[in-house]
């Protein structure tokens, strides 16, 4: 079988055998390959999100033997690690097997990434301690990696351009090439082909000040807004370490929790989070109301894809009084790298109407945008 016919014949699956005239069976990795993939993907999921399989495998097909360390084990030893990213997120995402984060043997084998940390936060209550442990560092893991892109473009965006002016202390790092060039022109040398700078100029540069701000994160922590969980606990914990930024952050369902005090260590904010629940978003906005002190240098970010459980009416009040002392008032249908979410538009569009500004971005795109709010 050539190389195409055998990729594609993995693709396929073992109904595209005759079809494809293999003339010959797969070698060993590749029906290796091919059983790990069948384990997986020949099952469908039905209307409740319940996963089955789609073939009866009854018949000795070694596929169906497969317990989820072994195929996990199999999957790293067969593919290449972005095939391996794909395959567990489906495994988790799509067919709901959540033994691949609550079993200590798979667990122990798992390239730690965000898709795996949602499905930790939605599980967590499944698993026994030392499982938890586990689970714990892998979640640390992401976390890191997350909090180390959004930092530097936290810094970045908060602290701004640079002011400069003009001194005469001469160093290489206050060189001002751009207007050293543009004033030394005039001392072309066209038969050489140089330019002779006769007169060096230097600019001091000074990080922008940033105005005292208290931003409030609300987050609604119901189970289809998972990523923006994640990405709102980084964020309130990088922006707790900004001077001249006071950070607090509230998570809701029908109850109100402040985890403010846990903000220093976002893994333990996460594994504090309980995903589901209703939503009653308005006694979110009224609790952000009572930590109000200075409302024109407050900032506050509503985190929600908006489908209230509570009285609309309430919450569009709430969030009117807010703005008219003065608050900004920023509602996300979604925080994470994607920005693209479902959510509720006409409820969005009401709270605009009284003067929130409503969107979806990514962390980056938050950063950038607090930045210019705090910066006047």
């Amino acid at each position: 079988m050539s190389d195409a016919l055998q990729r594609w014949r993995l693709i396929l699956g073992a109904a595209a055998t005759d079809a494809l005239g293999a003339g010959g069976a797969l070698d060993p990795d590749d029906a290796a390959r091919d059983a790990s993939l069948a384990w997986l993907y020949d099952r469908e999921v039905d209307g409740d999100g319940e996963a089955r399989e789609l073939y009866d495998r009854s018949g000795g097909d070694g596929a169906s033997v497969l317990a989820v360390p072994a195929w996990i084990s199999e999957v790293h030893r067969l593919f290449p690690k972005e095939t391996i990213e794909r395959i567990e997120r489906d495994a988790v995402e799509t067919y709901q097997i959540q033994e691949v984060v609550t079993n200590p043997e798979v667990l122990k084998r798992l390239e730690p990434n965000e898709t795996l940390l949602k499905a930790v936060l939605q599980t967590k209550h499944l698993m026994n301690p030392a499982v938890l442990a586990m689970a714990r560092e892998l979640v640390g893991k992401v976390v890191k990696r997350l909090m180390d892109v959004l930092s530097k473009k936290l810094v970045r965006a908060l602290s701004g351009g640079r002011r400069s002016k003009r001194t005469r202390r001469v160093s290489f790092r206050n060189f001002d090439a751009r207007e050293t060039i543009r004033r030394n022109l005039r001392h072309w040398d066209p038969a050489s082909g140089r330019l002779i700078l006769q007169t060096p100029f230097f600019r001091e540069r000074s990080r922008l000040a940033v105005d005292p701000m208290t931003i409030i994160i609300l987050v609604d922590q119901s189970g289809s807004m998972v990523s923006s969980v994640i990405h709102s606990a980084v964020m309130a914990s990088c922006l707790w370490s900004i001077p001249g930024v006071t950070t607090k952050l509230v998570a809701f369902d029908t109850a109100v929790v402040d985890l403010t005090s846990d903000v220093v260590d976002p893994v333990e904010l996460l594994m504090k989070v309980q995903l589901g629940g209703g939503t009653d978003i308005g006694r979110a906005v009224r609790y952000a109301a009572s930590l109000v002190s200075a409302p024109r240098k407050t900032i506050v970010v509503l985190v929600s894809d908006f489908y209230e459980g509570a009285s609309e009416g309430d919450l569009v009040r709430s969030v009117s009084a807010l703005v008219q002392q003065g608050v900004r008032f920023v509602g996300l249908a979604a925080l994470d790298g994607e920005a693209n979410p479902a959510f509720d538009r006409a409820l969005a569009k009401r709270l605009v109407d009284v003067g929130a500004t409503v969107g979806c971005m990514t962390p980056g795109e938050l950063a950038n945008f607090l930045g210019k709010v705090l910066r006047g």
